[in-house]
């Protein structure tokens, strides 16, 4: 399969991604988890993008599911599901490098009624010499946007 033009700035993420991370909130105690993603070629315009999450001891923590979209080569879009009933559209502005690239997605969350209520969320990604950075921030329960979670990865496939 080819890939789309309109990806090549992002083909490094392609594969999967496993490393640590460590969380933290001013509602809960700190930890630590293990993390993998993994972005798939599809095709198309854009990547199928799922994550999991788990703590050291291995019980299960999180998952998430969504669509990496690249727009005109300068701008992403990711869209997001989460089975803690919130739903995230992250936009923001993509900046290529040599050995990969940056963005910062600020986003617009959409809660299902049983969730607890997120106002908004920001992601900052980058892959620079063969690592995959992430940090995530989010406004919720009551706490304005706030530093939450942070990993460093390394591609297994």
């Amino acid at each position: 399969m080819t890939l789309h033009p309109g990806l090549e700035v992002v083909s490094g993420l392609i594969g999967t991604w496993r490393g640590d991370g460590h969380g933290e909130y001013p509602t809960i105690e700190s930890f630590d988890y293990v993390e993998e993603v993994t972005f798939t070629d599809v095709g198309k315009p854009f990547l199928h993008y799922a994550q999991m999450t788990w703590s050291p001891s291995g019980a299960p923590m999180h998952t998430e599911t969504g669509y990496l979209r690249i727009i005109n080569g300068t701008g992403v879009e990711f869209v997001l599901a989460q089975p803690t009933g919130q739903t995230e559209l992250s936009e923001g502005p993509l900046e290529s490098k040599t050995d990969g690239f940056t963005c910062e997605l600020r986003s617009q969350v959409h809660n299902s009624g049983s969730a607890k209520h997120v106002e908004a969320t920001l992601r900052h990604i980058e892959l620079a010499g063969g690592v995959l950075t992430t940090s995530f921030a989010m406004a919720a329960a009551g706490v304005p946007m706030t530093h939450h979670l942070a990993s460093q990865m390394h591609s297994i496939s």
